[in-house]
Protein backbone atom coordinates (compact mmCIF):
# COMPACT_ATOMS: atom_id res chain seq x y z
CA UNK A 1 0.00 0.00 0.00
CA UNK A 2 1.41 3.25 -1.10
CA UNK A 3 2.64 5.58 1.85
CA UNK A 4 0.34 8.62 2.77
CA UNK A 5 3.69 10.90 2.61
CA UNK A 6 7.16 9.66 1.62
CA UNK A 7 10.06 12.22 0.61
CA UNK A 8 13.45 11.25 -1.13
CA UNK A 9 16.37 13.72 -0.01
CA UNK A 10 14.28 16.32 0.57
CA UNK A 11 16.18 19.36 1.43
CA UNK A 12 15.46 23.54 1.65
CA UNK A 13 18.37 25.23 1.60
CA UNK A 14 18.56 29.46 2.04
CA UNK A 15 21.80 29.87 0.53
CA UNK A 16 24.40 28.03 2.79
CA UNK A 17 22.00 27.46 5.07
CA UNK A 18 19.72 24.04 5.17
CA UNK A 19 16.83 24.37 7.36
CA UNK A 20 15.76 20.54 6.15
CA UNK A 21 18.50 18.54 5.10
CA UNK A 22 18.51 15.53 3.21
CA UNK A 23 14.73 14.17 4.99
CA UNK A 24 14.25 10.67 4.61
CA UNK A 25 10.52 9.90 6.17
CA UNK A 26 7.45 7.58 4.93
CA UNK A 27 4.06 8.29 6.86
CA UNK A 28 1.63 5.42 6.98
CA UNK A 29 -1.91 5.78 5.93
CA UNK A 30 -4.49 6.44 8.73
CA UNK A 31 -1.49 6.81 10.97
CA UNK A 32 -0.91 10.34 13.79
CA UNK A 33 2.35 11.23 12.62
CA UNK A 34 4.25 13.34 15.50
CA UNK A 35 7.06 15.48 14.55
CA UNK A 36 8.66 17.21 17.59
CA UNK A 37 12.23 19.33 17.30
CA UNK A 38 13.26 22.64 19.45
CA UNK A 39 13.23 25.70 17.86
CA UNK A 40 15.17 25.67 14.27
CA UNK A 41 14.67 22.26 14.30
CA UNK A 42 13.42 22.38 10.61
CA UNK A 43 9.61 21.45 12.00
CA UNK A 44 7.41 24.26 10.11
CA UNK A 45 9.81 24.10 7.16
CA UNK A 46 9.03 20.47 6.49
CA UNK A 47 5.38 20.96 7.21
CA UNK A 48 5.35 23.72 4.67
CA UNK A 49 7.23 21.93 1.92
CA UNK A 50 4.47 19.22 2.51
CA UNK A 51 1.63 21.66 2.00
CA UNK A 52 3.21 23.12 -1.16
CA UNK A 53 4.19 26.32 0.57
CA UNK A 54 7.54 26.50 0.53
CA UNK A 55 9.52 24.79 -2.62
CA UNK A 56 11.99 22.49 -2.13
CA UNK A 57 15.54 23.02 -3.03
CA UNK A 58 16.54 19.53 -4.29
CA UNK A 59 14.99 15.80 -3.34
CA UNK A 60 11.13 14.71 -3.82
CA UNK A 61 8.32 13.89 -1.89
CA UNK A 62 4.66 12.40 -2.61
CA UNK A 63 1.62 13.60 -0.90
CA UNK A 64 -1.67 11.75 -1.21
CA UNK A 65 0.09 9.95 -3.83
CA UNK A 66 0.60 13.09 -5.16
CA UNK A 67 4.48 14.38 -6.22
CA UNK A 68 4.77 17.77 -4.46
CA UNK A 69 5.72 19.99 -7.07
CA UNK A 70 4.85 18.46 -10.33
CA UNK A 71 1.29 18.06 -8.65
CA UNK A 72 1.11 20.64 -6.21
CA UNK A 73 -2.86 21.25 -6.82
CA UNK A 74 -3.78 17.79 -6.34
CA UNK A 75 -1.87 17.80 -3.04
CA UNK A 76 -3.46 21.25 -2.02
CA UNK A 77 -7.09 19.64 -2.47
CA UNK A 78 -6.51 16.15 -0.51
CA UNK A 79 -5.04 17.72 2.45
CA UNK A 80 -6.06 20.16 5.76
CA UNK A 81 -3.89 22.31 7.15
CA UNK A 82 -4.22 24.39 10.96
CA UNK A 83 -1.55 26.47 11.24
CA UNK A 84 0.13 28.61 14.36
CA UNK A 85 -0.59 31.97 12.42
CA UNK A 86 -4.53 32.85 12.38
CA UNK A 87 -5.74 32.90 8.96
CA UNK A 88 -9.95 33.08 8.92
CA UNK A 89 -11.27 36.13 7.91
CA UNK A 90 -12.58 38.24 10.30
CA UNK A 91 -14.79 40.38 8.12
CA UNK A 92 -16.88 37.18 7.95
CA UNK A 93 -19.40 35.17 10.28
CA UNK A 94 -17.98 31.90 11.50
CA UNK A 95 -20.83 29.94 9.31
CA UNK A 96 -19.95 32.11 6.26
CA UNK A 97 -16.00 31.14 6.79
CA UNK A 98 -16.72 27.79 7.26
CA UNK A 99 -19.14 27.43 4.06
CA UNK A 100 -16.20 29.33 1.84
CA UNK A 101 -14.17 26.94 2.61
CA UNK A 102 -16.74 23.68 1.25
CA UNK A 103 -16.99 25.81 -1.53
CA UNK A 104 -12.92 26.20 -1.73
CA UNK A 105 -12.81 22.22 -1.29
CA UNK A 106 -15.62 21.17 -3.64
CA UNK A 107 -17.53 19.98 -0.37
CA UNK A 108 -21.06 18.73 -2.17
CA UNK A 109 -23.86 21.33 -1.62
CA UNK A 110 -26.36 18.65 -0.21
CA UNK A 111 -23.38 17.80 2.54
CA UNK A 112 -22.53 21.44 3.29
CA UNK A 113 -25.04 22.64 5.56
CA UNK A 114 -24.74 19.13 7.76
CA UNK A 115 -21.23 19.78 8.00
CA UNK A 116 -21.02 23.29 8.70
CA UNK A 117 -23.48 22.40 11.60
CA UNK A 118 -21.66 19.53 13.31
CA UNK A 119 -18.48 21.68 13.25
CA UNK A 120 -20.10 24.68 14.78
CA UNK A 121 -21.03 21.96 17.26
CA UNK A 122 -18.35 20.63 17.82
CA UNK A 123 -16.01 23.61 18.17
CA UNK A 124 -19.42 24.83 20.93
CA UNK A 125 -19.85 27.67 18.56
CA UNK A 126 -23.61 27.21 17.78
CA UNK A 127 -24.93 30.16 19.59
CA UNK A 128 -22.14 32.66 18.31
CA UNK A 129 -21.86 31.22 14.07
CA UNK A 130 -23.37 34.15 12.90
CA UNK A 131 -21.17 36.52 14.50
CA UNK A 132 -18.37 38.07 12.97
CA UNK A 133 -14.85 36.75 13.82
CA UNK A 134 -13.68 40.17 15.14
CA UNK A 135 -15.69 39.57 17.93
CA UNK A 136 -14.09 36.50 18.91
CA UNK A 137 -11.99 35.91 21.49
CA UNK A 138 -8.40 34.45 20.38
CA UNK A 139 -9.57 30.81 21.93
CA UNK A 140 -12.72 31.35 19.67
CA UNK A 141 -11.02 31.92 16.82
CA UNK A 142 -8.67 28.93 16.94
CA UNK A 143 -11.92 26.49 17.72
CA UNK A 144 -12.82 27.70 14.57
CA UNK A 145 -9.83 27.36 12.48
CA UNK A 146 -9.26 23.49 14.30
CA UNK A 147 -12.94 22.38 12.69
CA UNK A 148 -12.32 24.59 9.01
CA UNK A 149 -9.55 21.95 9.06
CA UNK A 150 -12.00 19.20 9.08
CA UNK A 151 -14.58 20.15 7.29
CA UNK A 152 -13.65 18.36 3.93
CA UNK A 153 -12.87 15.26 5.23
CA UNK A 154 -9.23 15.83 4.46
CA UNK A 155 -7.02 12.53 3.29
CA UNK A 156 -4.17 14.03 5.27
CA UNK A 157 -4.41 16.69 7.95
CA UNK A 158 -1.37 18.92 9.05
CA UNK A 159 -1.26 20.14 12.55
CA UNK A 160 0.83 22.86 13.59
CA UNK A 161 0.50 23.01 17.37
CA UNK A 162 -3.24 23.05 17.05
CA UNK A 163 -4.23 23.27 20.29
CA UNK A 164 -2.05 25.86 21.82
CA UNK A 165 -4.12 28.55 24.00
CA UNK A 166 -6.79 25.87 24.69
CA UNK A 167 -8.20 24.63 28.24
CA UNK A 168 -7.50 21.01 28.73
CA UNK A 169 -11.08 19.74 28.30
CA UNK A 170 -11.64 21.24 25.04
CA UNK A 171 -8.43 19.90 23.71
CA UNK A 172 -9.89 16.12 24.68
CA UNK A 173 -12.98 17.12 22.93
CA UNK A 174 -10.85 18.17 19.54
CA UNK A 175 -9.03 15.03 19.69
CA UNK A 176 -11.50 13.14 20.24
CA UNK A 177 -13.77 14.23 17.17
CA UNK A 178 -10.37 14.46 14.75
CA UNK A 179 -9.88 10.43 15.78
CA UNK A 180 -13.47 9.61 15.29
CA UNK A 181 -12.73 11.21 12.22
CA UNK A 182 -9.81 9.51 11.76
CA UNK A 183 -11.13 5.82 11.84
CA UNK A 184 -14.69 6.98 10.02
CA UNK A 185 -12.81 8.74 7.01
CA UNK A 186 -8.78 6.85 7.11
CA UNK A 187 -7.58 10.38 7.47
CA UNK A 188 -3.98 10.41 7.98
CA UNK A 189 -2.71 13.37 10.85
CA UNK A 190 0.09 14.71 10.59
CA UNK A 191 0.70 16.55 14.16
CA UNK A 192 3.63 19.00 15.53
CA UNK A 193 3.01 20.16 19.64
CA UNK A 194 4.54 21.40 22.31
CA UNK A 195 2.42 19.45 24.79
CA UNK A 196 4.37 16.13 25.24
CA UNK A 197 1.45 13.90 26.78
CA UNK A 198 -0.41 14.98 23.89
CA UNK A 199 2.18 13.65 21.28
CA UNK A 200 2.87 10.65 23.63
CA UNK A 201 -0.73 9.43 23.89
CA UNK A 202 -1.96 10.29 20.62
CA UNK A 203 0.78 9.58 18.23
CA UNK A 204 1.36 6.45 16.34
CA UNK A 205 5.08 6.92 15.80
CA UNK A 206 6.96 10.13 16.38
CA UNK A 207 9.95 11.53 14.90
CA UNK A 208 12.44 14.14 16.38
CA UNK A 209 13.59 16.23 14.26
CA UNK A 210 17.14 18.58 15.16
CA UNK A 211 19.51 20.52 12.98
CA UNK A 212 17.01 19.92 9.96
CA UNK A 213 17.32 16.08 9.67
CA UNK A 214 15.60 13.07 11.58
CA UNK A 215 17.59 11.88 14.55
CA UNK A 216 14.97 9.26 16.21
CA UNK A 217 12.01 7.63 15.06
CA UNK A 218 9.90 5.01 16.35
CA UNK A 219 6.47 4.30 18.60
CA UNK A 220 6.67 6.30 21.50
CA UNK A 221 6.50 3.15 23.73
CA UNK A 222 9.80 2.18 22.29
CA UNK A 223 11.04 5.60 22.53
CA UNK A 224 10.59 5.76 25.76
CA UNK A 225 12.27 2.10 26.31
CA UNK A 226 15.35 3.00 24.77
CA UNK A 227 15.88 5.30 27.28
CA UNK A 228 17.60 3.65 30.57
CA UNK A 229 16.68 4.12 34.15
CA UNK A 230 14.18 5.76 36.03
CA UNK A 231 14.00 9.18 36.94
CA UNK A 232 13.93 10.76 40.84
CA UNK A 233 12.54 13.99 41.27
CA UNK A 234 13.52 15.73 44.50
CA UNK A 235 12.09 18.96 46.10
CA UNK A 236 14.69 20.55 48.50
CA UNK A 237 15.91 23.77 50.35
CA UNK A 238 19.21 23.62 47.51
CA UNK A 239 18.99 22.02 44.62
CA UNK A 240 22.07 23.37 43.53
CA UNK A 241 23.77 21.76 46.34
CA UNK A 242 21.93 18.58 46.55
CA UNK A 243 23.48 17.92 42.59
CA UNK A 244 26.53 18.47 43.33
CA UNK A 245 26.49 15.89 46.20
CA UNK A 246 25.34 12.89 44.26
CA UNK A 247 27.38 13.84 41.20
CA UNK A 248 30.15 13.36 43.91
CA UNK A 249 29.09 10.82 45.90
CA UNK A 250 26.56 8.46 44.52
CA UNK A 251 28.04 9.13 40.46
CA UNK A 252 24.57 10.23 39.45
CA UNK A 253 26.03 12.83 36.82
CA UNK A 254 22.16 12.97 34.86
CA UNK A 255 20.41 15.94 36.67
CA UNK A 256 18.53 18.76 35.48
CA UNK A 257 16.58 21.27 37.70
CA UNK A 258 12.76 21.08 36.14
CA UNK A 259 9.89 23.63 37.46
CA UNK A 260 11.49 23.73 41.07
CA UNK A 261 12.50 20.08 41.63
CA UNK A 262 15.82 18.17 40.64
CA UNK A 263 15.49 15.90 38.46
CA UNK A 264 17.71 12.45 38.54
CA UNK A 265 17.88 9.83 36.20
CA UNK A 266 19.29 6.61 38.15
CA UNK A 267 19.86 3.12 36.89
CA UNK A 268 16.95 1.90 39.81
CA UNK A 269 15.04 4.28 41.90
CA UNK A 270 14.73 1.94 44.26
CA UNK A 271 18.38 1.57 45.14
CA UNK A 272 19.33 5.00 44.40
CA UNK A 273 16.49 7.22 46.36
CA UNK A 274 17.64 5.74 50.00
CA UNK A 275 21.01 6.56 48.90
CA UNK A 276 19.75 10.49 48.33
CA UNK A 277 18.00 10.41 51.15
CA UNK A 278 21.58 10.08 52.91
CA UNK A 279 23.34 12.30 51.18
CA UNK A 280 21.14 14.96 51.66
CA UNK A 281 20.65 14.26 55.49
CA UNK A 282 24.39 14.57 56.41
CA UNK A 283 24.92 17.50 54.52
CA UNK A 284 21.89 19.43 56.22
CA UNK A 285 19.92 19.41 52.74
CA UNK A 286 15.94 19.84 53.55
CA UNK A 287 14.27 17.23 51.24
CA UNK A 288 10.24 18.02 50.93
CA UNK A 289 9.63 14.93 48.54
CA UNK A 290 11.28 12.35 46.35
CA UNK A 291 9.08 10.65 43.91
CA UNK A 292 10.06 7.86 41.40
CA UNK A 293 9.27 7.29 37.62
CA UNK A 294 10.34 5.59 34.42
CA UNK A 295 11.32 7.58 31.71
CA UNK A 296 8.58 9.84 29.81
CA UNK A 297 9.03 11.51 26.44
CA UNK A 298 10.47 14.70 27.83
CA UNK A 299 13.15 12.85 28.75
CA UNK A 300 13.51 11.18 25.17
CA UNK A 301 13.79 14.72 23.86
CA UNK A 302 16.36 16.12 25.94
CA UNK A 303 18.46 12.92 25.77
CA UNK A 304 18.05 13.41 21.83
CA UNK A 305 18.46 17.15 21.15
CA UNK A 306 20.18 18.25 24.34
CA UNK A 307 17.45 20.90 24.58
CA UNK A 308 13.47 21.12 25.72
CA UNK A 309 10.47 21.53 23.99
CA UNK A 310 9.11 24.41 26.20
CA UNK A 311 11.29 27.26 24.68
CA UNK A 312 10.09 29.53 22.54
CA UNK A 313 7.96 28.60 19.25
CA UNK A 314 8.50 31.54 17.70
CA UNK A 315 12.11 31.90 16.50
CA UNK A 316 12.04 28.92 13.66
CA UNK A 317 9.42 31.23 12.40
CA UNK A 318 10.87 34.06 12.45
CA UNK A 319 14.64 32.67 11.27
CA UNK A 320 11.78 31.18 8.28
CA UNK A 321 10.64 34.09 7.24
CA UNK A 322 14.23 36.01 7.22
CA UNK A 323 15.75 33.11 5.34
CA UNK A 324 13.15 33.27 2.91
CA UNK A 325 13.58 37.11 2.60
CA UNK A 326 17.18 36.93 1.62
CA UNK A 327 16.96 34.57 -1.02
CA UNK A 328 14.18 37.04 -2.87
CA UNK A 329 16.24 39.98 -2.82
Amino acid sequence: MPYAIQTHHLTKAYNSFKAVDDLEIAVERGEIFGLLGPNGAGKTTTVSMLCTILKPSSGTATVSGFDLVREANKVRRSIGIVFQDPSIDDRLTARENLYMHANLYGVAASEQRERVDRILKLVELEDRADDLLRTYSGGMRRRLELGRGLLHYPKILFLDEPTVGLDPQTRDHIWKYIKELKEAHDITVVLTTHYMDEADRLSDRIAIMDHGRIVILDTPEKLKANLEGDVVTVRANNLEELSHLVSKWLGLNKTKVVDGALEITVPSAKAAMPRIMEIASQNNVYVESLVSRGPNLEDVFLHYTGRTIREDTTKELHGLAAAHRRTIR
